[in-house]
């Protein structure tokens, strides 16, 4: 645990201590023009990081929240894509803008990496401009010309997801790159990263492990020279679209990122009609269908969940992590949706009478492979929770949504806003001071009767 632990202020006394908190973490966390991931771990702009921390920034001023998500949008590249890192100046962090090899890529005086992150964008822009609608007067302004200025640059980024990576016709989106799909070490990648064997390759000196120094919580030296090699693959042929299927030695069709986008095509195509442009709406609902039923596809008759697919292996991956929760993301399959309700709530998820809080890890706490400190591999992520939450939310389900935000405001009141969490004892694992989990507290913060929570 951090030494914080035991510093005044901590555990925080109640829900008002709580914002205030919050706010400073995000505050703190603000270099002007991005509030960067972390401090320390995670010194640059991360673009799902990006959109969840727009909405927490949006409970206190939809105009900073704008300007968060006009400082992502400055770095999209050319062909569409908007890079999972935006550098900021601070030095310090691994691998950086030059091991990326991204110059000349990425737009003029813009530091990026090369690959994408999960398309949570607009489904959050939508939180936004509905908070700035329902406010009405000057943040409502800012919100519809926000979006009517930059709706072609969302319509970009889904237009290059679905030709780059989902133009197959299998309805699930491509990934290159674990950090990819947000959930970097996910044992749902165990299968595919066994097959990278790493060729020749500059040595490296992570920072990660100088700063979060247990390394039980941390991908090995070995899991990140793989990470590297795939890095060098996408650089050795300048992040050429039409190169990489033929030259990457990881390739998965990621189910929990075409859930996502299936889910963002229509809140990009609400947002377009909102602001009167109804020519772009019919496109991207054709989309989320699309992609709708390419996740329902994958779901497993026996086990219920969700299931990723090895494209160089041909051969499912169908281990028990949270990505096979994928199609409460997106299906409209009442009988299917009922059926991951029932595994979530669970003895093998939510249900485990041995968790601090009723509240879903990365992994099933049942899985033999659980490991309940490390990453993405058994951890409780506070911003997936709230995540998830919305969804149910967005289907009409105020008592699950109400339930998860309890146990996720009882489970804050540590105070460290930590990146994760140990399931089984709590512990606030990671980074603390993380901006996108402070940001989801403001969120939960900002319902009229969370004071009926923790």
């Amino acid at each position: 645990m951090s030494a914080e632990a035991d510093a005044p202020g901590f555990p925080l006394r109640d829900l008002e201590e709580m914002r205030r908190r919050a706010r400073d973490v995000l505050a703190g966390n603000d270099l002007g023009t991005m509030v960067t991931a972390a401090p320390n771990l995670y010194p640059h702009m991360w673009s799902w990081d990006a959109a969840f921390v727009a909405t927490g920034l949006s409970t206190m001023s939809v105009a900073r929240a704008l300007q968060e998500l006009d400082h992502l949008l400055a770095a999209q590249w050319e062909s569409g894509m908007i890079p999972h890192i935006v550098f900021s100046d601070v030095p310090g962090y691994f691998p950086d803008v030059e091991r990326w090899g991204t110059r000349g890529a990425s737009p003029e005086g813009v530091k990026s990496s090369g690959i994408c992150q999960p398309p949570v964008h607009a489904t959050l822009l939508r939180r936004i401009v509905e908070r700035a609608t329902a406010a009405g007067g000057e943040d409502a302004r800012l919100a519809e010309e926000f979006t009517r200025r930059t709706l072609p640059q969302w319509i970009h980024w889904h237009a290059w997801l679905r030709t780059s990576r989902g133009g197959d016709g299998s309805g699930l989106l491509t990934i290159y790159h674990g950090w990819e799909s947000g959930m970097d070490n996910s044992p749902r990648f165990d299968g595919p990263y066994s097959r990278v064997r790493p060729g020749k390759m500059e040595p490296f000196v992570r920072t990660d492990t100088l700063k979060v120094t247990d390394l039980s919580q941390r991908p090995s030296d070995e899991e990140y020279s793989r990470y590297l090699w795939l890095v060098q693959q996408m650089a050795d042929v300048r992040f050429d679209d039409a190169r990489l299927p033929g030259v990457m030695d990881f390739q998965v069709k990621d189910v929990f990122m075409s859930a996502i986008f299936a889910a963002a095509n229509e809140d990009l195509a609400a947002l377009a009609e909102h602001i009167g442009l109804r020519g772009d709406a019919p496109r991207l609902r054709e989309w989320a269908q699309e992609f709708r039923e390419g996740v329902d596809a994958t779901v497993d008759e026996h086990t219920g969940l969700a299931r990723d697919r090895d494209v160089l292996a041909d051969v499912w991956i169908g281990l028990p992590t949270m990505a096979g929760f994928a199609p409460l993301i997106s299906t409209a399959d009442n009988a299917l949706l009922r059926r991951q309700l029932e595994i979530f709530e669970g003895p093998d998820w939510m249900g485990d009478p041995r968790l601090a809080f009723p509240l879903p890890a990365s992994t099933s706490t049942t899985y033999e492979g659980l490991k309940p400190r490390q990453y993405w591999r058994g951890p409780v992520w506070p911003v997936m929770n709230w995540y998830l939450a919305g969804c149910l939310r967005r289907r009409g389900d105020e008592e699950r949504y109400r339930r998860l935000r309890e146990a996720s405001l009882a489970q804050l009141m540590e105070g460290h806003f930590a990146e994760y969490y140990e399931p089984f004892t709590g512990e606030p694992l990671g980074s603390m001071d993380q901006s996108w989990t402070a940001a989801v507290a403001l969120e939960w913060l900002a319902d009229p009767d969370a004071a009926d929570a923790a």
